[in-house]
């Protein structure tokens, strides 16, 4: 099977070649909606100036929590012209490792009841309703044909799932999957799904490749955020978790068309309020600032955008935790200036009285032996980023309450 440039894997901090507090919360949209997952858009896909036309891109997705209706988000966020949609379906996955449909589960989107849309560059669209019982922990089928040239698709690079598409035409509706013979391992165009009367709310992860998963088992949905809404389900809490995780991704500055996406502060609006019924925010960021080149050390500079995020936060009724920069001795970079600026942001996290509470996932990943590195059993291999176990003991370090 072929693979295209953009329809293809993007390592953790470039692209990569072709290859297959307060207690106060914000109360529930109006209808009951419910963010159930989510991926920030992080640029536009290198040498789509034509975008993908008459291509049908069927994104495999993974819902937190269900309900008994349905509606997607799709982005031209990074497009610089027009994006028509001719036709847009949502559906049951039947495995989550193919792009067959569940027989009779496949729906046509609508917006403002017409199913073709057009999305101005820079912009975002949502869904009418469309009636589809979700159920929790499912996969999900977002299927987007565009007929016609548009300009740089709009993609999350680091899905780790595959998804798949087809160049040769409309093929939105067919439950069979046959037609998609070709492979992707980002995400094109969808970055959110809401589901109605489907829980008390939704939960954001706002981080950089630790909150998207690199180093976890691709197709297994074993970021911490999954570990975290697999916890929920067990304790028969219906909170949707919203993953809004860039790899590469810093605090303070951007890198255009990197794949890295905006700063954390300039993504919050889209990233953040941008779902329904989000109640709660955990903050993992800084790493990035602090490790990668420009070098960041000054903890002032950090500090001093949590304090905005957590503001900006406020004003719309939702709580903020605080978590704490995961340790990184033996990555490429380390040195113990750098280990000096990411123990003084710690140490705000944790005393500094401005988070509504704090996820302390340094302690929860680091080597009793060798506090400033993490645990072998929980190190993916490079030192920075978890594998498996690491994200699962992540998860297993946030108070449930505290959510």
């Amino acid at each position: 099977m072929r693979r295209l440039l953009g329809l293809t894997a993007a390592v953790v901090l470039t692209f990569g070649t072709l290859t297959t507090a307060s207690s106060a919360h914000q109360e529930p949209t109006p209808g009951g909606w419910v963010g159930t997952w989510s991926a920030a858009p992080a640029a536009g896909v290198p040498n789509t100036p034509d975008g993908y036309p008459d291509y049908s891109i069927r994104n495999v997705v993974h819902s937190s929590v269900g309900g008994t209706g349905v509606r997607v988000r799709l982005s031209n966020l990074f497009g610089a012209a027009p994006l028509t949609f001719g036709h847009v379906t949502v559906a049951l996955a039947s495995t989550s490792d193919s792009p067959r449909a569940t027989p009779g589960t496949v729906r046509t989107l609508t917006f403002g009841g017409s199913s073709t849309v057009v999305v101005p560059a820079g912009a975002d669209v949502l869904s009418d309703a469309a009636p589809l019982r979700i159920p929790a922990d499912a996969d999900l089928l977002v299927t987007t044909f565009v007929p016609g040239k548009s300009g740089p698709v709009t993609f999350h690079p680091l899905a780790q799932q595959t998804s798949f598409f087809t160049r040769a035409g409309d093929f939105t509706t067919e439950e069979s999957g046959a037609s998609f013979t070709e492979r992707t391992a980002v995400w094109h165009y969808v970055t959110g799904v809401e589901v109605q009367n489907g829980g008390q709310g939704a939960v954001v992860a706002l981080g950089d490749s630790i909150t998207d998963g690199a180093g976890s088992r691709a197709g297994a949905n074993h970021r911490w955020p999954d570990y975290l809404s697999d916890r929920l389900r067990a304790a028969h809490r219906p909170l949707g978790v919203l993953n809004a995780g860039i790899s590469a991704n810093r605090l303070l500055l951007d890198v255009p068309g990197s794949g890295a996406g905006r700063n954390a502060l300039a993504r919050f609006g889209h990233d953040v309020l941008g779902f329904g019924g989000v109640r709660t925010l955990i903050v993992l960021e800084g790493i990035n600032d602090i490790q990668q080149d420009p070098h960041q050390t000054d903890p002032a500079r950090i500090i001093s955008v949590y304090r905005q995020l957590v503001a900006q936060a406020k004003a719309h009724g939702i709580r903020v935790l605080g978590a704490t920069l995961t340790p990184f001795k033996g990555w490429r970079v380390y040195n113990e200036n750098l280990e000096r600026t990411r123990q003084a942001v710690n140490a705000f996290i944790r005393t500094g009285g401005v988070f509504d509470g704090v996820v302390d996932f340094d302690a929860a990943v680091r080597d009793p032996a060798d506090p400033l590195r993490m645990l072998p059993a929980y190190d993916s291999g490079d030192h920075l980023h978890p594998g498996d176990a690491g994200y699962q003991a992540m998860a297993a370090a946030v108070d449930l309450n505290r959510l």
